[in-house]
């Protein structure tokens, strides 16, 4: 038994949801977070109470999703996030009482995939995780196309603000935005970041 709290009924995940670790260090709001997702349909592996056993939890159980406060003991959320990003475990997705640009950066650069103010519903939590899950994806099609970690930091940041671009022109979801990109690249035999940089400065895309 590890320090982790195991929440799966009789050892057995109900495969029709995303796999989800928690961390939270106010019990009562980690036990009606679990029971929230819980009905939704994900499943919850692992509860922890602070950033130091989140990391533990998530190693051993390498969740589909992480969820995670901010503000912990031992180690805070923006430590644990950078810690399994670094480790390419899962997408985080954050929880904090502070919605500030300063934050959002903070936890951006961390690599958290999304965040989620408090006091939060369901129907919050929904849309984060998917978000997290897609961006997930895309670092995962960036890191396979780009290996040096500074071009792919700036490949990424291209590559969101041509989304940016598709989105509002072409009215597509974020998803499809990045589709678009990645099989243009993959039409013209072309990187990424060269189809990004081709919309951002406006030249037509046959």
């Amino acid at each position: 038994m590890t320090s982790t709290e195991n929440s799966t009924t009789a050892g057995v995940p109900d495969e029709t949801g995303l796999r989800i670790v928690i961390a939270e260090d106010e019990a009562l709001i980690r036990l009606d977070l679990a029971e929230m997702l819980e009905e939704a349909g994900y499943t919850v592996v692992a509860q922890a109470g602070d950033g130091a056993q989140a990391v533990e939890a998530i190693r051993e159980h390498r969740p589909d999703l992480a969820i995670m406060d901010i503000k912990m003991p031992e180690m805070d959320g923006l430590t644990a996030a950078k810690t399994v990003g670094d480790e390419k475990i899962a997408p985080v997705v954050m929880l904090t009482a502070f919605s500030d640009k300063d934050l959002v950066e903070r936890a951006r650069d961390a690599g958290v995939m999304a965040y989620v103010v408090k006091p939060f519903t369901i129907d919050d939590l929904r849309p984060a995780i998917d978000i997290a899950r897609s961006r997930w994806l895309e670092w995962q099609a960036l890191t396979a196309e780009v290996a040096d970690l500074s071009e792919r930091l700036e490949t990424r940041k291209a590559v969101d603000r041509a989304k940016g671009i598709l989105m509002k022109q072409l009215k597509l979801s974020e998803q499809d935005a990045f589709r678009w990109i990645q099989k243009t690249a993959m039409d013209r035999r072309l990187g990424m970041k060269d189809v990004a940089d081709a919309v951002i400065s406006g030249l037509p895309q046959k």
